[in-house]
């Protein structure tokens, strides 16, 4: 099961960091359609934070697959197998806790959201809205299911160690 949450995720991240090069390319575009052409538009720079919101929101949960998240490894690198897998094993159930935390609170902001079918404030701007703020909910079930899954890892090799 950990292994299949582990593939899943990584496929999910590897197809999400495609995002980053249309981002790349979007910015540039705007940057030089600005600067050299005196010509901008308000859709194409809200599009870049469009796209920016599902790439964080996946690639927390991506980092945290790959072993790639934020960690005090001077410490970590010095603890026994059995010390490091209980200090995994903590860090997945808080990160499962906040994950729970965040899409319960998030969830009443992305219905407002879609009650009022909310769209950009700004003249020219991206309709949807609430399609953005649901990758909030979405993105944090995505971070807790690999969470929980580094958890379950993280008691296997706990109870493996010496």
């Amino acid at each position: 099961m950990v292994s299949a949450i582990d593939r899943w995720v990584r496929r999910i991240g590897e197809a999400a960091s495609w995002l980053t090069l249309v981002i790349a390319l979007l910015m540039a575009t705007n940057v030089l359609l600005r600067y050299a052409f005196s010509i901008g538009s308000v859709w194409s720079q809200e599009l870049e934070w469009h796209l920016l919101a599902p790439l964080v929101l996946i690639g927390m949960s991506y980092a945290l697959n790959q072993g790639e998240h934020v960690r005090v490894d001077m410490f970590y690198a010095r603890y026994p197998a059995r010390t490091q897998a209980a200090v995994d094993g903590l860090s997945a159930a808080l990160a499962v806790a906040i994950s729970v935390l965040l899409v319960r609170y998030s969830l009443p902001y992305v219905q407002q959201s879609w009650a009022i079918a909310e769209i950009s404030a700004d003249p020219g701007g991206l309709a949807y809205r609430w399609a953005l703020k649901a990758l909030i909910p979405l993105g944090f079930v995505l971070f807790g299911i690999q969470a929980a899954a580094q958890g379950v890892a993280a008691a296997q090799r706990w109870r493996a160690a010496p």
